[in-house]
């Protein structure tokens, strides 16, 4: 199989969970490079449409935004039933939305263990956790009928290891308790999903990313930090995890299900 073939997406149906994000608009740019039919999903409906007008991407003439909350049964299930009647099937899933308490400090407050409120717990649970949870419940069942899907769920290194205190003082950088917890059962959820769904067809697999430097929020004394403690002495780049994003969705990775990818820079090879 050519190279080529090996990694098309070419006309496949992709939904994104959290398009309009720093991450999840590099998602769209490299899968609308690979000509994707993009199904782009976020509750800021003015960002999601900005990103599909953006003459930078080459977006298929089919790409769609929508406004979802992906906490809403509802609101996930209309998702689903939509995107299959509008083009028949789905192909792909990425699971990219994700509530970024580090970003939004001064919304959602302090991050001590001891102090931390549990609205916040239960907000963040909902969005990162429940949220995926519905996702894989909805448009995976249209994948296990069709018999043939792909569901990438987004986690993080702190979901397999614990946040390093001694780089954050008291720059209140640090993702919560709440952040850790539903990135560490995301990657469970996915080999549960994995093994339900063995021979449907439907591969089910974890993206494990590492902290992307966003100038934005991070200040240059915890880019360093952050940096020292990787083996390429440096945070990621936000199109770094492109290629990894191309690898899972598309047949180069038709012999993987089930499995953790993790792309660090070395974070966790300690």
């Amino acid at each position: 199989m050519s190279i080529k073939k090996i990694f098309d997406v070419d006309e496949k149906v992709i939904i994104i969970t959290g398009s309009a994000g720093l991450l999840g608009s590099q998602y769209t740019k490299i899968l609308s490079d690979a000509g994707a039919i993009l199904v782009l999903v976020d509750i800021n409906s003015k960002k999601n449409n900005e990103l599909l007008k953006n003459d930078n991407i080459k977006f298929h003439k089919k790409s769609i935004c929508l406004n979802v909350d992906i906490t809403s049964k509802v609101q996930v299930t209309k998702l689903a039933k939509d995107v299959k009647k509008r083009f028949g099937r789905i192909d792909g899933l990425i699971n990219n939305a994700f509530l970024n308490h580090a970003k939004n400090q001064s919304k959602y407050g302090v991050t001590e263990f001891e102090t931390f409120p549990i609205d916040i717990w239960q907000k963040a649970l909902e969005l990162n956790l429940t949220g995926v949870f519905l996702c894989c419940q909805e448009i995976g069942k249209i994948m296990a009928q069709q018999k043939n899907g792909v569901i990438i769920n987004i986690s993080s290194i702190y979901g397999i290891s614990g946040a390093d205190q001694r780089i954050y003082g008291k720059s209140n950088l640090n993702s919560p308790v709440s952040y850790a917890a539903s990135k560490g059962a995301i990657i469970n959820l996915t080999r549960y999903l994995a093994a339900y769904w063995h021979r449907k067809n439907v591969r089910v697999n974890t993206l494990t990313l590492g902290g992307v430097q966003d100038d934005s929020y991070q200040n240059k004394e915890f880019i360093k930090k952050y940096s020292e403690k990787t083996m390429l002495g440096r945070m990621a780049k936000k199109e770094d995890y492109n290629g990894a994003i191309l690898f899972l969705i598309s047949d180069a990775s038709s012999y993987m299900t089930g499995s953790n990818l993790i792309i660090d820079g070395g974070w966790t090879a300690w």
